[in-house]
């Protein structure tokens, strides 16, 4: 979740211009790579639906040489939102196997909490919390396939992550600060750790995915599912 006072300025001028980098990044990858190829065809399919498309996803998977996956995502919640990561394995069928998830958020469900964590640095949880696992909740984002040996290394990046961060604040450490972490151990880039969560994670993917990335960006920033 993220505090960003300044980050409100985007508002839906920067969601359209997203959705229009979402669709230019679709075009030239099919401008660029094999018409044909089912990995190309799988990517762009994902890229361009309103609606995030599981199959697609695991279609895009499949087409790699990978089996091994970690995921950047962010989702809808009560506040600004919230950014994570999902890792484990998929089978032959692009379907996710031995899942965790791993996330920077306050540990107490206490919206007391939550405001002083704006203030003040407030215990952390660095694992699941509600709505991680809900793709009706997902706003974006960012699949990176991986070999056994990548994925070890992330994951052991992740567990001395998990081990040392303790405390969650809403402007000097968040939980786009703690996927910063993440993808700067993998080698990559971090946006700015003041973005709104659907925001970095579109970012992320766009300044280091590449033509061939997988990925997924809401379309705009509509109201969450189940609310009005």
């Amino acid at each position: 979740m993220v505090f960003v006072a300044a980050c409100q300025t985007g508002g839906d001028a920067d969601v359209a211009g997203e959705t229009q980098g979402a669709a230019n990044e679709a075009s030239f990858s099919s401008e660029t790579g094999p018409a044909t190829s089912r990995a190309a065809s799988a990517r762009e399919k994902l890229l361009s639906q309103e609606k995030f498309d599981p199959t697609a996803l695991a279609q895009a998977s499949i087409a790699t040489d990978k089996r091994y996956f970690i995921d950047f995502r962010s989702r809808y919640a009560l506040s600004y939102g919230h950014t994570f990561v999902v890792f484990g394995r998929v089978d032959s069928r692009g379907q996710e196997v031995g899942v965790e998830v791993s996330g920077l958020a306050p540990a107490s469900d206490d919206p007391a909490v939550y405001a002083a964590g704006h203030w003040v640095p407030v215990k952390s949880s660095t694992g699941w919390t509600d709505g991680d696992s809900e793709f009706e909740y997902m706003t974006a984002i960012w699949r990176v396939m991986l070999t056994k040996s990548e994925y070890d290394k992330v994951v052991a990046d992740i567990r001395e992550l998990q081990e040392s961060k303790t405390h969650w604040h809403a402007v000097v450490y968040n939980c786009n600060a703690y996927l910063g972490d993440i993808a700067s151990s993998m080698g990559y880039r971090a946006p700015n750790q003041w973005l709104m969560p659907r925001d970095y994670i579109t970012r992320l993917r766009k300044m280091n995915g590449g033509k061939d990335a997988i990925g997924w960006t809401a379309p705009s920033a509509r109201t969450p599912p189940g609310f009005s």
